[in-house]
């Protein structure tokens, strides 16, 4: 099939993605790779109605995706869990992670030296992992900014990530926050 002009375009367009929810005593940094299309045209993490990490936040620390997304972001933060992904920009055609191209990091080293209260990093499935560990850890580990973080792997929260049934991935991802002090109750464990 040959491309379009526009396809081309579109091919070339750098997306840049999202700031990073943060609070100023977040404990966990959830990362994902980079947000798909429906949360940049949003301007929202984990924007696709099929995804499943506020589901999960709305169950586990009571960020619900039927709140309005600055409140879902504010428990969240509260709950001690700060996001980001692992890319800042890159060329990419749709939302698969695959697909990505030309990806440039966001700048770890500052951002982990000024939130010195984070101590686990969790990976919003492999692709996530991958990066982070091919782009970033390198120079985490010579500036001596990995020292002491814990890393975890968690299933991909996607909906490209059907093989795994929800009810484990929810497991996963309360197994996880609990070890990294997060306490997990559900709606009931914020004010």
């Amino acid at each position: 099939m040959r491309r379009t002009s526009h396809q081309s375009a579109v091919a070339a367009q750098r997306l840049r993605g999202l700031a990073p929810i943060v609070g100023a005593n977040a404990r966990v940094l959830v990362l994902g790779s980079m947000p798909g299309v429906a949360s940049l045209d949003a301007g929202r993490y984990y924007a696709h109605a099929r995804n499943h990490f506020w589901p999960f936040m709305g169950e586990l620390v009571g960020a619900s995706p039927e709140l309005p997304y600055p409140e879902r972001s504010a428990r969240l933060a509260a709950a001690g869990i700060a996001l980001w992904d692992v890319i800042a920009s890159c060329r990419r055609q749709g939302s698969l992670d695959s697909a990505i191209r030309d990806a440039e990091a966001n700048d770890f080293p500052a951002f982990l030296a000024h939130h010195t209260s984070i101590g686990s990093l969790l990976f919003n499935g492999a692709a996530a992992e991958a990066a982070f560990m091919r782009q970033v850890e390198p120079a985490l580990a010579r500036l001596g900014l990995s020292d002491g973080l814990r890393y975890c792997r968690l299933p991909s929260t996607s909906p490209a990530n059907a093989a795994q049934p929800r009810a484990a991935k929810l497991a996963a991802w309360r197994a996880a926050l609990n070890e990294a002090g997060i306490a997990c109750d559900g709606p009931s464990s914020l004010p």
